[in-house]
């Protein structure tokens, strides 16, 4: 029985790896630090948008714990989102869970956790944040709608409120204080998607909205599977944009809290959250017709923004006082 078992859940994982790119397998080597370092710097590049803003705002030195914690979320994200198939995607979760446990107990096989063991060591991080974000991944696989607002929080405790801890962990500043307002910030970063995505995610089976308030605005799916957006609709969604906002609110305490290169990410990171809200009201919260976007002029105008906030602490330094010779 038990080599029955095996066999099958070997076989869901050789057929799950044949749907995502080769990379992802654990080679048959295990590389170098450095081999490492470079694959999670190239994943991270190459599917992050916002990476090359980030990464630069970065001190040089941390950026290659980011590669690495990136690296970890990817590749853990598509096994449960890219591979099409709920058995093969759960074996491969599993196996993902396994190289994390062998990654702490010094047996990293897999690129990311060697690059990640050295992160690990380095940030003196906890298994508990890794550990948590497989139990979202997961949960996507077998959990598609949602009772209330505090389930979906509870949900959002696994699915993004880890990141923020990771990232906590990567620059030094962890703490149960600034775990509070860095898991409001991250939980409004993971509503604004959902209320941006709702088509989305309704074609994929997935509906975020609790549905506890969709009975109180009077809703059924039937309204998001015609694609109209009532005054029902609306009405809700700026229910949720509402509290969606609040989060960030909480959250935005944390900026004052922490160094300057961190300051100025979360700020951006909080201010881009925000704009995708913005961007929901501007559309009369239409979420159904077409899915609001942050245009490039705005993306542009945060990233000048950050970009000026690395700055002006430098700008300020060297400035001359006034009527000074040039």
């Amino acid at each position: 029985m038990q080599d029955h078992e095996n066999e099958n859940r070997d076989r869901l994982i050789e057929q799950g790896w044949a749907a995502l790119p080769a990379g992802y397998r654990i080679p048959k080597d295990t590389p170098s630090l450095d081999e490492a370092r470079a694959w999670c710097r190239r994943l991270a590049e190459s599917h992050y948008e916002n990476f090359h803003v980030v990464s630069w705002l970065l001190p040089k030195a941390i950026r290659p714990y980011f590669h690495s914690i990136y690296a970890y979320c990817r590749v853990a994200d598509d096994l449960g989102d890219e591979v099409g198939n709920t058995a093969q995607s759960l074996a491969l979760l599993d196996l993902w869970k396994q190289e994390l446990d062998a990654c702490y107990e010094g047996r990293a096989r897999h690129p990311v956790f060697v690059a990640l063991a050295e992160t690990i060591q380095e940030c003196s991080i906890p298994k508990q944040p890794f550990a948590d974000l497989l139990i979202a991944f997961r949960q996507d696989q077998t959990v598609t709608r949602y009772a209330t607002m505090l389930d979906l929080l509870g949900y959002c405790r696994y699915s993004a409120n880890p990141v923020g801890r990771l990232v906590l962990y990567a620059c030094g500043e962890a703490s149960e204080e600034n775990f509070r307002f860095s898991d409001a910030t991250c939980s409004g970063l993971q509503l604004a998607n959902f209320w941006q995505d709702v088509s989305v995610d309704f074609a994929k089976g997935r509906v975020y909205i609790p549905q506890q308030d969709m009975e109180f605005f009077g809703l059924t799916e039937a309204t998001i599977a015609e694609g109209e957006a009532t005054a029902e609709f609306r009405a809700l969604l700026r229910f949720e944009v509402d509290f969606a906002r609040g989060r960030f609110e909480e959250g935005l305490m944390l900026i004052d809290r922490v160094n300057r290169d961190l300051a100025v990410d979360l700020d951006l990171f909080s201010r881009g959250g925000l704009e995708i809200l913005r961007a929901i009201e501007r559309r009369d919260y239409d979420v159904l017709s077409a899915r609001p976007a942050i245009s490039k002029a705005a993306k542009l105008r945060l990233a000048m923004r950050a970009v000026a906030g690395r700055a002006l602490p430098f700008l300020r330094l060297h400035a001359r006082p006034a009527g000074a010779a040039y």
